[in-house]
């Protein structure tokens, strides 16, 4: 057991202590940060997910940056500027940085922007650079953007496309909490009124990518890539099981994005499990948050009420682990 793993171990575990009743979404945080990954969340106001990452930003002492995603924004109000001054009586360009040059960036509700303002987003996730006025800046080696939608209100949305959602390595669903999670989160908002200087343990970033290191050293034998191809095959060529509503249901499949995002993901997890090598379990547990907005449904699945999950979960019930 090294060193970093028993930090990722103590950041998980503050992190379940300040967002009750979401582990998913605090494992899907920590498999982000192995993975260099980003993450889109879609939840109901009030489930953590503003929470979330504040809490992790503070427990790695590093840079929060949140923007809030309206019609009016613009890509400058997300990258950055160029502003005039004088220097020494001379006119002089200084670039100034936006919130997107933070470690951590919370992009809410990120589907309220029009597409120039989500393209500008684009190249921060995928490039981990921007472009301002024909120049390149470089953003900070440790950085991950958490894109939160609300799946309820889609009215003036602008709908991400699917070269954009394609960059999340994963898409997290957020539910309300159970009675007795419920209950904790009460008792914890009490406390925290009450203390509102809690003391926090803070997590040094160089464990990070010290654990990115071990998790891309991870052993993967060739049956388990050859069952992420499986899966991700199956997404393309339904046809291929005709025992099954695949065909029927699936209109497009997942890009080679996916198959390596299950690679990562899947080494991550076996390597969060404290586990040398990777397992089919270490896929499974993973691929409905890899998958589920990496596929096109056909209106006949959208007519019949099925979702994402479903047909991943139809997808691991035909593909055969090697």
């Amino acid at each position: 057991m090294s060193p970093s793993y028993e930090q990722i171990i103590i950041l998980k575990e503050q992190l379940q202590t300040s967002v009750i009743g979401q582990d998913h979404v605090v494992d899907s945080l920590i498999l982000a940060l192995l993975t260099n990954g980003n993450v889109l969340l879609e939840g109901l106001p009030g489930t953590a997910k503003t929470r979330s990452i504040k809490a992790l930003a503070q427990m790695l002492s590093v840079k929060l940056g949140r923007i809030q995603f309206t019609p009016d924004l613009l890509p400058s109000d997300v990258t950055g500027t160029e502003v005039y001054q004088e220097v020494d009586g001379k006119p002089v360009l200084t670039f100034q940085p936006g919130p997107i040059f933070n470690n951590l960036v919370l992009a809410d509700e990120v589907n309220r922007s029009p597409a120039k303002v989500q393209a500008a987003l684009l190249e921060a996730m995928e490039e981990r650079q921007i472009t301002v006025a024909g120049k390149t800046h470089q953003l900070p080696e440790l950085f991950m953007v958490l894109a939160t939608q609300n799946p309820i209100e889609q009215e003036g949305t602008y709908p991400l496309p699917e070269a954009q959602i394609d960059r999340f390595i994963m898409k997290i669903n957020l539910t309300y909490p159970d009675d007795v999670s419920e209950a904790e989160i009460i008792k914890l908002a009490r406390s925290e009124e009450i203390s509102s200087n809690q003391p926090v343990v803070s997590i040094d970033p160089k464990h990070i990518f010290t654990a990115r290191n071990e998790v891309n050293a991870l052993y993967m034998s060739d049956a388990i890539i050859d069952y992420i191809v499986a899966i991700v095959m199956a997404t393309r060529h339904p046809e291929r099981y005709p025992n099954s509503h695949l065909s029927l249901w699936i209109n497009t499949g997942s890009s080679p994005r996916a198959s390596i995002a299950l690679d990562k993901c899947a080494r991550a997890h076996a390597w969060l499990n404290n586990k040398d090598y990777v397992d089919p379990d270490d896929v499974r547990s993973i691929v409905h948050e890899v998958l589920r907005h990496r596929l096109m449904l056909s209106y006949d699945a959208m007519a019949d009420g099925i979702t994402a999950d479903q047909v991943i979960d139809e997808i691991l019930h035909q593909v055969a682990v090697a």
